[in-house]
């Protein structure tokens, strides 16, 4: 099968696939079919509006030219500003979701002639040149020219490690009702022993149920939980001392502390991931 007739294909089966997610809401801007590795797709998106959990036969790349995305992987949460994407191998079943209105664009390589070898979901710099790329490739290129672009893409993607932030739930139903109480409310104060009266378990049993389901202790998994939550504020332009209050910090500079253990970075630079940010403000 030639290259073109592999894109066109992919084209086709993946708007069908968007359909059956999404029902009559779906908005498939076709930006451009790849000449050679990559196929690129735009789907606009409405504040909580996204994509059912659903896999390719496609490596993906998920990444958010306008907005915010979350996306889910089983138990675990990775929230995207603009300047990180998602890379998403084949096979692996996952859900985007827009924290505000936002664009998606979903890059699609072919696994036969992608030379990455990522296995996991693997969270990617999009820095200045990463995305003028993606956009220089959603023009109507030449065979020639696409190929060369597609080859600089590909060699411009970096992992970023911890500045993604995944939170993953329980199995148990009462640890794991406990993790949605949280995650629905970051903010509640309450101890392990009140959240136990209300779930039917020993604090004990809480302790030792999110250690094992979660590789976390109870105090770390919230911590994690706080600032996930913090990130999607501070993307819709949040003030820091607003958000430190909204996910439970009583100043922001506890806050700040806390974002930075998680991330390894401040929230200012979270956000400039690739843009040579080295903001020691924290906003």
């Amino acid at each position: 099968m030639t290259a073109e007739r592999y894109a066109d294909n992919r084209c086709r089966s993946f708007a069908k696939a968007c359909v059956a997610a999404r029902g009559t809401k779906l908005t498939v801007e076709r930006r451009a079919v790849g000449a050679d590795v990559i196929v690129l797709h735009r789907f606009p998106l409405d504040r909580g509006e996204g994509f059912d959990a659903h896999a390719h036969d496609d490596h993906q790349l998920i990444w958010a030219s306008a907005g915010v995305l979350t996306v889910e992987v089983g138990a675990r949460y990775w929230v995207l500003p603009t300047t990180l994407g998602l890379w998403m191998p084949a096979g692996i079943v996952h859900a985007p979701l827009a924290v505000r209105e936002s664009v998606m664009e979903g890059l699609y390589f072919d696994p036969a002639r992608t030379p990455v070898d990522w296995t996991e979901p693997t969270v990617l710099q999009m820095g200045p040149l990463s995305r003028q790329l993606v956009s220089y490739l959603a023009r109507d290129l030449g065979a020639e020219e696409r190929q060369r672009a597609e080859r600089v893409l590909l060699d411009t993607l970096e992992p970023v490690g911890r500045r993604a932030i995944a939170v993953p739930v329980p199995a148990d139903p009462r640890a794991r009702d406990v993790a949605r109480l949280l995650l629905d409310d970051p903010a509640d104060a309450r101890s392990l022993d009140e959240f136990g009266r209300d779930v039917g378990a020993s604090s004990r049993t809480l302790l030792r149920l999110f250690q094992s389901e979660t590789g976390m202790s109870f105090g770390t998994w919230r911590t994690h939980a706080r600032i996930q939550a913090s990130v999607a504020l501070l993307a819709e332009g949040e003030p820091v001392s607003r958000v430190a209050y909204r996910v439970g910090y009583s100043t922001p500079s506890a806050f700040i502390a806390a974002f930075h253990r998680v991330s390894g970075t401040t929230p200012g630079a979270y956000f400039h991931a690739g843009e040579g940010s080295s903001r020691a403000d924290g906003t």
